[in-house]
């Protein structure tokens, strides 16, 4: 097919990358402009734009494509550039930019999203995250027809996943990434047969999937150790769990730990053991045992090796 591409971090490069080795042409690939990165803050392209270029892909990258926002030009150039390109579809994955009816009627047919999640349960920016922390024993990939809501068009093709114990969102990320990249082929395949029926979202049971906030980073040990535990691993990578140990004047980021089976009498927050095992905190319900963490400024370390550098004053 003759395609028009929209997505801009690396699980839309997968998708990328997977339409490009299906054969499809590209015939245009619109993503976010180039950001700061890096202690540098030298402008860096989005993992999508240097895909786009390695195979000679021409890319737009404006900051609106709402005619009557803040970049009326750039909206227009845009849609210009849509309309010529008259391609069958437009294949959008986590772009981060409204698509507005305008732009959804340009491709012959339509615009088709790859949503990380097994709509209706997690609409919104983050579901990978949000999955894990709610402790789902699985999720998966949706492609979706998209309409003007958000993440309420009709679903044409998923793709479960089990969450696996102890699965980061970096982990997790990944493995949809490939899935995603493997059901938007499948589905232009069997678009192309005409075999690809559409299936309204059920009004039960209907989440979102909140953008992540730098202040949910801080732990808040007053929660369930089972909880703030799934909290880490959805946060690992990004943006990175804290907690606040004794001795140390900045914050720690946790990037693993377990809750433990094990009850506690000790206020939360407040160092229960520390060891080679592991940094055990007395939590509102349970321990919770850290078992990677990061100074500030530091690197991650296991437990063992983390310990021995901190010291604390436990008495």
């Amino acid at each position: 097919m003759h395609l028009v591409f929209a997505g801009t971090p690396e699980f839309a490069k997968v998708a990328l990358q997977a339409l490009v080795k299906a054969g499809h042409t590209i015939a245009l690939v619109l993503t976010q402009p180039d950001r700061p990165a890096g202690r540098g803050l030298k402008l860096t392209p989005s993992p999508v734009k240097t895909a786009a270029l390695e195979v000679g892909a021409p890319v737009l990258q404006p900051r609106s494509l709402r005619l009557d926002g803040k970049y009326p030009d750039e909206a227009a150039q845009a849609h210009e550039a849509l309309r010529a390109a008259r391609a069958d579809a437009m294949i959008v994955a986590a772009y981060g930019l409204i698509l507005p009816q305008a732009v959804l009627d340009i491709p012959r047919l339509g615009c088709l999203n790859i949503h990380a999640s097994l709509l209706p349960r997690w609409r919104g920016a983050a579901p990978i995250q949000r999955a894990i922390e709610a402790g789902d024993a699985r999720t998966g990939i949706t492609i979706m027809q998209m309409d003007a809501g958000l993440d309420t068009g009709d679903m044409l093709l998923e793709g479960a996943l089990p969450i696996e114990a102890g699965q980061t969102a970096g982990e997790l990320h990944d493995r949809l990434a490939v899935l995603g990249g493997e059901l938007i082929v499948g589905a232009l395949a069997r678009l192309e047969e005409g075999g690809l029926p559409a299936t309204p979202q059920p009004a039960e049971g209907v989440t979102y999937a909140a953008k992540l906030d730098k202040a949910e980073a801080a732990l808040d040990c007053s929660r369930p150790a089972a909880e703030l535990a799934r909290r880490i691993l959805a946060f690992n990578p990004v943006p990175g769990a804290t907690v606040r140990l004794p001795g140390l004047a900045d914050p720690v980021k946790v990037w693993r730990a377990e809750a433990l089976d094990e009850a506690s009498r000790a206020s939360p927050g407040s160092i229960v053991r520390a060891g080679a095992a592991g940094v055990d905190l007395a939590t509102g319900q349970g321990v919770l045992r850290l078992t990677e963490l990061q100074k500030a400024g530091g690197k991650r370390q296991p437990a063992d090796v983390f310990v021995r550098g901190w010291n604390p004053d436990l008495s």
